[in-house]
C-alpha cells in the first residue's frame, strides 16, 4: 500500500483530492492501494452524492461527497481515504469490512479493540451519518467511532471515512436538530492522545 501523508485542506479541496486520487488510479492503472489521512479547514459539512441540502444554514462550509451516504460534520477528526482495485468476487459489506479492517488493525497497536457495527437505523431527520450504524461501520463497545462510505468507478474503490477525536454535541445536535447519542471518540478512550501523535503512529503502522 502507497501511504500518501496527511494534510489539512478546504471540504472542496479535499473532495478534489480524493477524486484526483481515484482518477489517477484508474488512469494509470495502478495495482498497489493509495491511502491517504487528511484533516479539514475550517469546519465543513460534507454530503452524500444523492442527499438533500435544504437543511443547510449556510453558517459552515459544506461541500458534495463523490460518496453516498448521509452528512457528517467535519471538525475534530480524522480523515482518512483509499483507492484501490475492486475485487468483482467481494461484496460490497467484504470490501467495506477489508479496507475498514486496516484501521481496526491499527487501534489494536494502540491497546483498542474495535468490532464492526449491527446492523439497525435509528429515527433521525436530517440523517446525520454517525447516528445510522451498519454492518461496515466500526465502533468501540458498540458505539460508532468511524464512519465510512464508498464508490466504484472503473474497475477501482474508492473508501473515505472519519475517524472521531472529539465532537461539539450542542453544535451537532442545532446543526441536524437531533439528539446526538451511541457514538464515542479517540479523546473518550486515549484522552492524552494528539492528532499529531496519531498520524505519526500510523505512518510507522502502514509503513511496516
Amino acid at each position: 500500500m502507497k501511504y500518501l501523508g496527511y494534510s489539512i485542506h478546504s471540504g472542496a479541496e479535499n473532495m478534489r483530492l480524493d477524486l484526483e486520487m481515484l482518477e489517477r488510479a484508474i488512469n494509470e492503472n495502478v495495482e498497489e492501494p493509495l491511502f491517504r489521512l487528511y484533516g479539514w479547514a475550517p469546519k465543513c459539512i460534507s454530503l452524500g452524492r444523492n442527499q438533500k441540502d435544504d437543511f443547510l444554514s449556510g453558517e459552515i462550509d459544506s461541500v458534495r461527497r463523490l460518496t453516498g451516504g448521509r452528512a457528517l460534520l467535519h471538525d475534530n477528526e480524522v480523515t482518512y481515504c483509499y483507492v484501490g482495485k475492486a475485487n468483482e468476487h467481494e461484496s460490497v459489506i467484504d470490501s467495506y469490512k477489508k479496507i475498514s479492517g486496516i484501521l481496526i488493525d491499527f487501534f489494536d497497536t494502540l491497546g483498542i479493540k474495535l468490532e464492526y457495527g449491527e446492523n439497525k437505523r435509528v429515527s433521525t431527520h436530517y440523517d446525520y451519518c454517525m447516528l445510522l450504524s451498519t454492518g461496515a461501520d466500526v465502533c468501540y463497545q458498540g458505539e460508532k467511532i468511524i464512519g465510512s462510505a464508498q464508490c466504484r468507478k472503473n474497475g477501482y474503490i474508492l473508501q473515505h471515512g472519519s475517524i472521531l477525536f472529539g465532537y461539539d454535541k450542542t453544535l451537532l445536535e442545532n446543526l441536524f436538530h437531533e439528539e446526538v447519542k451511541g457514538i464515542t471518540t479517540v479523546n473518550e478512550i486515549l484522552p492524552d492522545m494528539t492528532k499529531e501523535n496519531f498520524v505519526n503512529l500510523f505512518e510507522k503502522f502502514i509503513s511496516l
